[in-house]
């Protein structure tokens, strides 16, 4: 029995998207992510803090720069929340089972978020101090 002769070719890489184009993709795929990030609770617990912090801020006087400062924070920390999922998911995938370095990777990304949580806390209380200390 002979074998039939080999035809296939080579994969076909897909077109670079350029231009305009790839601002609408890119788009696409972070409102992707941001739909994946709004499935973890701590991010809307994040939104939810977000909420609060305008009040207080609203409550203090504060402000324009006040509001700016807290929306930069905010941003910072969802970016931070969005790398800790990030990890989560590839450890998760990578070891289902109880493993160091799994453990140790999904701790130091709950670091960097509880990092940004404290950073924007302080901010707050400032402003709280700020405003009713003088």
């Amino acid at each position: 029995m002979t074998r039939p002769p080999f035809t296939s070719s080579p994969p076909v890489k897909p077109a670079r998207v350029t231009g305009i184009a790839h601002v609408f993709a890119a788009a696409g795929y972070s409102l992707g992510g941001l739909r994946r990030l709004w499935q973890e609770t701590a991010f809307r617990h994040i939104v939810l803090a977000l909420l609060l912090g305008f009040g207080l801020l609203a409550f203090a006087g504060a402000e324009a720069t006040d509001y700016a400062i807290l929306l930069v924070l905010f941003f910072g920390l969802v970016a931070v929340e969005a790398l800790n999922t990030a990890i989560e998911c590839i450890v998760d995938h990578l070891s289902p089972d109880w493993a160091a370095f799994a453990r140790d990777a999904k701790d130091l990304g709950s670091l960097a978020t509880m990092c940004l949580l404290c950073a924007n806390g302080v901010f707050l209380g400032a402003v709280m101090l700020r405003s009713f200390a003088g």
